[in-house]
């Protein structure tokens, strides 16, 4: 799409973006600190986009336990900022969000009317990101996604193929559910999202995307290792073993039914996903 505006260069969901619409302008950390939102108002109004998309993030999650100010900062004030620069020139805004919004509670998928309840610092800035960019006016959308991965940056992916390599046995969560998200199939979605909401002032809202079918981090884990071809085995161990800064949700699954209805765009399956992202690691 001619005139858009990424933030975020060098991320997971941003790279891929980069292929998908290399003529977008990218914003990195070199050219607008999201830790000061001050700046960002101006940077908007001077770039003159015709839709903006926010695929930058303080994504640390025990980190952000420990540094709450600076997620805010970034989850939450810089989204507010964008999104209400981009109402007063009247663009589509579209955000990226996180299932940690969520509790994690129970089996059922997370619809997007469900009661929010983070567990933690990282999950509260990014609702607070939510809530400002449907408060700031304008056309807006939030893509709430979940345990993104591909071959760029740290991921689980990268983690699993480096310690199967090393060891003969891997002890991986298996109470905690959810849909593993190849980063390419969120850009296409970002760019199916923004191109529609361009053509239809009325398109918006939020929305859940994550990949089919659902499973836990051990099955995960599995499949990676077979793919790979590593002869390494994946024991399945509680949350409670493996205790962390932050806590985690047990359910991150996401109904996802209404990106269908609205934007056409269904569920990715993560396995052929991963399988893309292990040929391109292989080159």
């Amino acid at each position: 799409m001619k005139g858009l505006l990424v933030f975020g260069r060098s991320g997971q969901v941003a790279t891929e973006l980069s292929r998908l619409a290399p003529e977008a302008r990218f914003i990195g950390r070199d050219a607008a600190d999201l830790s000061d939102a001050s700046c960002l108002a101006g940077l908007i109004a001077s770039e003159q986009p015709t839709a903006i998309i926010n695929a930058a993030a303080h994504t640390a999650v025990d980190r952000a336990e420990s540094e709450p100010e600076l997620a805010h900062a970034i989850n939450a004030e810089a989204p507010f900022v964008m999104a209400r620069a981009a109402a007063k020139l009247s663009v589509p805004f579209l955000h990226i969000s996180t299932d940690y919004v969520f509790d994690g509670s129970g089996e059922r998928p997370w619809a997007e009317t469900d009661p929010t309840g983070p567990l933690g610092v990282y999950g509260a800035s990014k609702l607070a990101g939510e809530r400002g960019v449907a408060h700031a006016g304008g056309q807006w959308a939030v893509l709430r996604t979940s345990w993104v991965f591909s071959a760029h940056g740290a991921n689980f992916v990268k983690t699993m193929m480096r310690l199967g390599a090393e060891r003969e046995e891997l002890r991986v969560v298996a109470d905690q559910h959810g849909g593993p998200t190849p980063a390419a199939a969120i850009a296409s979605a970002c760019l199916e999202m923004v191109a529609a909401m361009h053509a239809d002032p009325a398109k918006g809202g939020i929305y859940h995307f994550a990949g089919a079918p659902d499973t836990s981090w051990a099955g995960f884990a599995r499949e990676i290792i077979d793919q790979v071809g590593i002869p390494c085995r994946i024991s399945e161990i509680a949350t409670s073993d493996y205790p962390t800064p932050a806590r985690r949700p047990g359910n991150s699954r996401l109904d996802c039914r209404a990106i269908t209805r609205d934007f056409g765009i269904e569920r990715p399956d993560w396995r052929t996903g991963l399988t893309k992202v292990l040929t391109e690691l292989r080159k």
